[in-house]
C-alpha cells in the first residue's frame, strides 16, 4: 500500500534500482497480499556505531510523519513523483522565517519540477538558487538553516543597552502619539507572529535615534558580500511584502536579514539595509521602527504592497 501511494510509474523498475544499491526487498512486495507488510533491509541504515541517522527511534518515527505529511499536501498531492519529491526536498531545507538555499544534491528531475511548484503555491518565492515556502506549507517547514552564503568577515560587535521602561510610560508614550504612530505600534506590539517582548518594542519606538557612521571595515566588508547576492534589491522588496501581508507590520532590520539568510555581524547588517534604503530597493518611515517596505525601484520593477499601483519602469542603481 505504501509502494502505491508513490504512484512510481514503474514500480519493478525502481525496486530494481533499490537493489542495486544493496537494498534487500522480497519479491512479494509487488505480487504478495498488500495486506501484510513487508520487512525492507537497507544496510546502510542497520549499524550500531555511526548510524546516518544519529537519532533515536521515536525521531525516526516523527520524521516518517513529517515526511508522510509533506507529501501529501494539498498542493503537491496529486503531482508526479519528481515534483512530490522536489517539495520534500525544499521542505527539508528551509524553515518557517528564512529564505531557503537549493541543497547541491538536489536531483535533475527535480529541478526541472521547480517551477510547478511555484505555481502549485507550495513556493511563495524562486530566485536562483534562494526559495521561500508559501504561508500555507510554512508549518511543514524541517527548520535546517541552512546560509546562503559563506560566513561573512567577523566584525566587532556594537553593544547598546536599551534602557528600560515601564508600561506606565509605554501607555502615557502611546497616549501621547498620533493616531497612525500610535496604531502601528500596538500592531508591532501585538503581532502574534512576532510575538516580541513589550521591552523590546516600547524600548525601540522611545529609544532616542542615533545615526552612527559604518567604519571601513563594514564598508569593505560589504563590498564583498554583495557581489554574493546581486538579486539583493528584488529580495528584500519581496520579503518586506510578503512580511507586511503576513505581520500586518514592516520587518525590523534584524527580521529581513534573518528571513533571507543574511547572517551577519549587526554592523554590517545595518549598513546593508542602509544601502538598500539610499538605492531605494526600499523605503522605511524613518525613525519608527518595523516600517520596511518596498521603495520606488522595486516598485519599478513590481514589487508592490496590495493596492499599490506600481511606478512607470527605471533602471536600478548598482
Amino acid at each position: 500500500m505504501d509502494l502505491r501511494s508513490l504512484r512510481l510509474h514503474d514500480p519493478a523498475q525502481v525496486i530494481a534500482a533499490l537493489r542495486g544499491l544493496g537494498w534487500q526487498i522480497p519479491d512479494r512486495l509487488l505480487d504478495g497480499d498488500p495486506g501484510i507488510p513487508v520487512p525492507v533491509t537497507v544496510p546502510a541504515l542497520t549499524a550500531e556505531a555511526e548510524h546516518p541517522l544519529p537519532c533515536g527511534k521515536q525521531m525516526r518515527s516523527r520524521v516518517s510523519g513529517w515526511t508522510t505529511r509533506t507529501l501529501a499536501s494539498n498542493p503537491v498531492k496529486k503531482t508526479p513523483s519528481a515534483t512530490r519529491l522536489a517539495a520534500l526536498f525544499l521542505a527539508a531545507h528551509s524553515s518557517s522565517k528564512l529564505y531557503g538555499k537549493l541543497p547541491d544534491g538536489l536531483p535533475e528531475a527535480c529541478r526541472a519540477a521547480l517551477p510547478e511548484l511555484l505555481d502549485k503555491n507550495f513556493l511563495a518565492d524562486l530566485s536562483r538558487d534562494l526559495y521561500r515556502l508559501d504561508p500555507g506549507v510554512r508549518h511543514l517547514a524541517g527548520m535546517l538553516r541552512n546560509p546562503a552564503a559563506p560566513a561573512p568577515p567577523q566584525l566587532p560587535q556594537r553593544t547598546t543597552e536599551r534602557p528600560q521602561i515601564s508600561p506606565d510610560k509605554w501607555a502615557q508614550w502611546k497616549a501621547n502619539a498620533s493616531p497612525a504612530l500610535r496604531r502601528h505600534a500596538e500592531a508591532v506590539e501585538n503581532c502574534s507572529v512576532c510575538a516580541l517582548p513589550l521591552d523590546q518594542v516600547a524600548g525601540a519606538f522611545t529609544a532616542p535615534h542615533v545615526r552612527v557612521p559604518s567604519p571601513r571595515k563594514v564598508r569593505e566588508a560589504y563590498g564583498a558580500w554583495k557581489e554574493q547576492y546581486p538579486d539583493r534589491g528584488p529580495l528584500a522588496g519581496r520579503f518586506t511584502t510578503a512580511f507586511r501581508a503576513e505581520h500586518g507590520h514592516g520587518p525590523s532590520y534584524s527580521q529581513l536579514c534573518t528571513g533571507l539568510g543574511w547572517d551577519l555581524p549587526r554592523g554590517l547588517r545595518n549598513f546593508v539595509v542602509q544601502r538598500l534604503l539610499v538605492n531605494e530597493w526600499l523605503t522605511d518611515t524613518a525613525p519608527v521602527p518595523w516600517t520596511l517596505r518596498p521603495g520606488k525601484i522595486a516598485q519599478a520593477h513590481g514589487i508592490a504592497l496590495p493596492g499599490r499601483a506600481p511606478r512607470r519602469p527605471a533602471a536600478a542603481p548598482s
